[in-house]
């Protein structure tokens, strides 16, 4: 039995600039918290797996203090939940309203897998809402019914780039790792995804372009779709011989590579 993995945001939606990023400069103003994200700074945040754990890492001691904010730990980490539950709250609205479409070729990839009788699952570190949201907008509610398995937010102890949750994938699936290939989008992702094991196709987005993935077993600039955006093959280290979209055969030769 072979399996698919998806992670969520970059992969399944472009997310993090017109989703994630909104949501979160929104909520530190509805919140009052003098924050506000640039793109570039927000690119430097996706190097932190988790949503919370990124404001968390603006939370100096100074800045606490500045801000009236709790000095108790447990008080602060409260109040970063509270924060993060109402940014998800805005980035489902989003998602929606349909201002976050699926990248090219998921649906397509998504229901090939599933006919083909392939286990699916999603592995992300969002919260899990958000992750819903967007796995049944890009996929239709009958498709996101099929998947096997998700795993979102804080379902393990360590995040991406720690392997925690592909491992927990790989239990909750009970497959082989030999048979699963993991679609990510980001170095973090490729680390967690090699680390447990697992056979990686990357797919790029803007704020991942220029990272390394030596490792992948393909990457290209997005899973394509004929007659529409096509793929471009970055770097190839399996037998897959994708021309303007990525499809089946494409996916069953990564997990040869």
């Amino acid at each position: 039995m072979s399996a698919l993995v998806f992670d969520c945001d970059g992969v399944l939606a472009d997310t993090e600039r017109y989703g994630h990023l909104p949501s979160f400069n929104q909520t530190f103003r509805e919140f009052g918290i003098p924050l506000e994200w640039s793109e570039e700074e927000y690119g430097r945040k996706l190097l932190i797996g988790g949503g919370k754990e990124r404001i968390a890492s603006e939370l100096t001691p100074d800045f606490v203090r500045a801000n009236g904010l709790p000095g108790d730990p447990d008080a602060l980490a409260a109040d970063v939940a509270k924060w993060h539950k109402r940014k998800t709250q805005l980035y489902t609205e989003m998602v929606a309203a349909g201002k976050l479409p699926p990248r090219p070729g998921v649906r397509r990839i998504i229901s090939d897998a599933q006919d083909a009788g392939w286990k699916l699952a999603v592995a992300s570190t969002s919260a899990e809402p958000s992750v819903r949201a967007i796995l049944e907008y890009a996929v239709g509610p009958e498709r996101a019914a099929r998947f096997d398995v998700v795993l979102a937010g804080d379902c393990v102890p360590h995040k991406k780039p720690a392997p925690d949750i592909y491992l927990l994938a790989l239990e909750r699936l009970g497959v082989d790792p030999a048979g699963v290939l993991v679609i990510e989008d980001s170095r973090n992702g490729l680390e967690a995804a090699v680390a447990a094991g697992l056979s990686c196709l990357i797919t790029v987005n803007g704020y991942t372009e220029d990272e390394d993935f030596s490792e992948a077993a393909l990457v290209v600039s997005s899973l394509g779709d004929p007659g529409e955006e096509r793929s471009v093959v970055i770097a190839n280290r399996s037998p897959a011989r994708p021309g303007d979209f990525v499809n089946g055969s494409h996916r069953e030769a990564c997990l040869r590579g």
